[in-house]
């Protein structure tokens, strides 16, 4: 009788290296910018550091939620991709060897993840999740072509559309998680459990996202403004803003794992409003696009990893301090980081508390998954952890 290949979590082993690799590699990339590690000379463009924060750090996050039980083989296979891609960024991040390392990584999760979702995907809002993972995928390998040739508007359109991307990642992410569990806490609280996915207002962010996205791209090919993105996205922001205001957070008691998760949605908000802003006025928009990747990407990332694991874990995420701290950090990263667009005359000082800050924030979470970790108890084929991406 043939006995099935041993299966290991995709989680057990990407959130890990995802945060190790988030609380290494983002201080390294400021310190290249800065002059201060010419070893590094690889991370010292925002383009390069937009590639390994996005498609080294962030996509890691996505296979850690979405693997699932995988053949232990399977797993070694795209784990060994992305970890040869790391490297090989780093030390030769215009080779062609190394984007294809990275293209493979991406293309066996997408292999992976994509179908699977879109088989269990019953209602078409539904099957935006895989579409925006196939998405980035495709960013991914886009971007890894465009360093080998240097093709730096490419680099940099491709590395907005990502953003965008993954912004649309977390609107629907924001709606399966945090509704859920808001709902929930005050129906065992004695209150209304309230409104929950808002299919219409779920409905309605996708079509916006989608919209800016393709008026993302249409733009750069014809080399005019992003008016029409912007305006897309300041509504979306708009909506987003809407749906937060209706799961009425604040009348949840005792439980700072979802302020935490509020706090990562509310920074979205914010982002999406503000890019959308300054996009409509041909303004400056790298602090808009920060606050979305390191105030919401940051706190929504730290907060999934560490829910997932504390579940697993039969821990209540309810009573984890670790993910406090943690989410405090990237809070103060944010908000540093953002100052530094402001304050020319102290951005240096600014850019290095964002980067220490950010890699303390990670580096509490991989203590605290490394911790959790000897008691997780092992899945039964095909299941997903309750906190999906």
């Amino acid at each position: 009788m043939r006995t099935a290949a041993p299966r290991v979590p995709g989680h057990a082993v990407f959130f890990p290296a995802a945060a190790a690799y988030a609380a290494a590699v983002l201080p390294a990339s400021v310190l290249a910018m800065l002059g201060h590690a010419p070893f590094l000379a690889a991370l010292a463009s925002p383009a390069a550091h937009a590639h390994e924060m996005l498609f080294g750090f962030t996509l890691a996050v996505i296979a850690g939620n979405q693997l699932g039980p995988t053949p232990r083989a399977r797993l070694a296979l795209l784990f060994g991709c992305w970890l040869a891609a790391r490297a090989g960024f780093i030390a030769w991040p215009h080779a062609i060897g190394t984007a294809a390392l990275q293209g493979a990584f991406a293309l066996l999760l997408a292999r992976e993840v994509v179908p699977r979702l879109f088989t269990r995907a019953k209602k078409l809002r539904n099957r935006a999740q895989p579409l925006v993972i196939a998405g980035i995928s495709a960013c991914s390998v886009v971007l890894s072509a465009a360093f080998t040739v240097s093709a730096p508007a490419v680099q940099h359109r491709t590395a907005f559309v990502s953003v965008l991307l993954l912004a649309l990642l977390m609107l629907f992410m924001g709606g399966r998680i945090i509704a859920p569990a808001a709902a929930g806490a005050r129906y065992r609280q004695g209150g209304d459990m309230g409104p929950r996915v808002q299919p219409r207002l779920e409905g309605a962010l996708i079509v916006l996202m989608l919209g800016a996205i393709v008026a993302a791209v249409l733009t750069a090919l014809a080399a005019t403004p992003d008016v029409a993105a912007g305006l897309l996205l300041l509504a979306a922001g708009g909506v987003a803003a809407v749906r937060a205001m209706r799961w009425r957070l604040w009348l949840v008691h005792g439980r700072p794992d979802l302020v935490c998760l509020g706090i990562g949605y509310a920074w979205l908000v914010a982002g999406l409003s503000t890019l959308g802003a300054a996009l409509m006025a041909g303004a400056h928009a790298v602090e808009a696009v920060h606050a979305i990747t390191v105030g919401a990407l940051g706190t929504l990332t730290i907060n999934v990893m560490a829910l997932t694991q504390a579940r697993l874990a039969r821990r209540d995420p309810a009573r984890e301090t670790l993910p406090l701290v943690a989410t405090a950090l990237v809070t103060t990263a944010a908000f540093a980081r953002i100052a530094a667009g402001f304050l020319p005359g102290a951005a240096h000082s600014l850019l290095a508390i964002a980067a220490c800050a950010w890699s303390a924030a990670y580096l509490v979470l991989l203590a605290f998954l490394l911790r959790t970790r000897r008691v997780v108890p092992p899945l039964k084929p095909g299941t997903q952890s309750e906190f999906e991406c």
